[in-house]
């Protein structure tokens, strides 16, 4: 099979435009609908390659069976996050801070990075409003939270599910416990630090406002908890591995689309409007991601047989290529198509030694999942959460640095090296 790798360009046009527009013409990239232009622009010559090549079954294949229980799940984590709010005001010292992040981070794997990040990002921010020095927290959160927290799951983060999609058992990015320790523990330690050094930089008064300023924290739309542990159970159990007659046709799959479903359609029948209202949820961003990924689906096809095709002749064969590779596009462009694109040219090396998850050796899969999980942490476009978060604490008058300025005053400085001595020590 030969693919011209000028097939590749719509794919690369698409993610530059998610990664360019909103920096530049952000008015023109508040539209979602203008977002749904480009997508469609962008795959027609796309699709018309691969039909006018006798490829055309692969878009249909990567629509149905890649798109489509994609935007399922996420929909569904969105909407049954979105009607649990968590609100309060406890004290802001650098323990209770520390125990808020670390919290996000277990439950990051549990109800997904972006759920995670919009259910503790206002209780966080509130907590520490009184305080004078509150930037490094949000960034932290970023890190954390919205990124490197979400690795032992397929509901964690966008990437794990489409590798899970592609084989990788439920039960086994619990593999990766060591690596999400290591990361995890390691910024929290760092970060109470940090924190420790600013608290005592306070105003006297300022600490005594945030004393006497105290709400208890409580949860309403608790329902959801159920509803999301639903959507835990339906990835967990429906599938080939614990339903032996799902192997007798793809479409058997979509039990557990069915069943995820029915927990988003259930969180919007018994969650009471004004839990929603307080989240301030919208559909918004839910669209915003199913035009963009649609987009981005339809484009990346080609690309995938090109690397497919040509994957002997690139030079990446190491895991710890797999894991910087992955990482570096993954902190510029989103990471779920990087991931994807990735498993594709390792799929395409043909190596059948050692242990096999997902098609690929699973050394290689190791290298892309926490690749592309851990650096989407390195910019604000690098993982959805990100910007979300960022816009929520702009919102409640906390500023925010710039695009340029996160890296080089956090990213580089602050997770880079803990990312290096990562690899050093668990990707070979």
């Amino acid at each position: 099979m030969s693919i011209s790798i000028l097939s590749v360009i719509p794919f690369v046009l698409m993610l530059l435009a998610i990664a360019i527009l909103p920096l530049f013409f952000s008015h023109f990239w508040e539209k979602n609908s203008n977002k749904l232009i480009i997508a469609i622009v962008l795959s027609v010559p796309a699709a018309a390659y691969l039909i006018a090549n006798g490829l055309g079954k692969h878009i249909f294949e990567t629509l149905v069976f890649d798109y489509l229980p994609f935007i399922i799940l996420l929909g569904a984590l969105y909407t049954i996050t979105g009607g649990i709010f968590l609100s309060g005001d406890i004290e802001a010292k650098p323990h209770i801070n520390t125990t808020f992040l670390g919290l996000g981070a277990l439950l990051a794997s549990v109800m997904g990075t972006t759920g995670a990040a919009m259910l503790l990002i206002r209780p966080v921010i509130q907590t520490n409003k009184e305080r004078t020095f509150k930037v490094h927290t949000i960034l932290f959160f970023i890190a954390i939270i919205a990124n490197c927290g979400g690795l032992l799951t397929p509901l964690g983060d966008p990437p794990l599910f489409m590798m899970y999609l592609r084989g990788a058992p439920f039960t086994w990015f619990l593999k990766l416990t060591p690596e999400w320790l290591f990361a995890n523990v390691l910024l929290l330690v760092i970060y109470y630090i940090i924190d420790r050094h600013f608290y005592k930089k306070e105003p006297k008064a300022a600490i005594r406002r945030d004393e006497a300023n105290q709400v208890p924290i409580t949860l309403k739309g608790g329902s959801n908890l159920v509803f999301l542990l639903g959507v835990l159970f339906a990835v967990a159990f429906l599938n080939e591995q614990h339903l032996p007659f799902i192997k007798g046709s793809e479409y058997f799959k979509f039990i557990r689309e069915a069943a995820i479903l029915l927990m988003a359609v259930c969180s919007i029948l018994f969650t009471a409007k004004n839990v929603r209202k307080s989240n301030n949820f919208t559909w918004g961003p839910i669209q915003e991601v199913a035009f963009l990924f649609f987009g981005i689906f339809v484009t990346m096809v080609p690309c995938l047989l090109y690397l497919e095709s040509n994957a002997k002749t690139l030079g990446v064969t190491m895991p710890f290529q797999f894991y910087y590779a992955s990482g570096l596009l993954s902190s510029f462009l989103d990471n779920t198509p990087t991931a994807v694109t990735f498993h594709s040219l390792a799929d395409g090396l043909g190596l059948t030694a050692g242990t096999m998850v997902a098609g690929i050796p699973e050394v290689f899969l190791r290298a892309i999942c926490i690749g592309s999980v851990f650096f989407g942490s390195m910019t604000y476009i690098g993982n959805g959460p990100n910007f979300m978060v960022k816009a929520v604490a702009e919102e409640n008058g906390v500023k925010m640095p710039g695009f340029f300025a996160y890296m080089y005053k956090f990213s580089l400085i602050v997770l880079l090296p803990v990312f290096i001595v990562l690899q050093l020590i668990f990707v070979h």
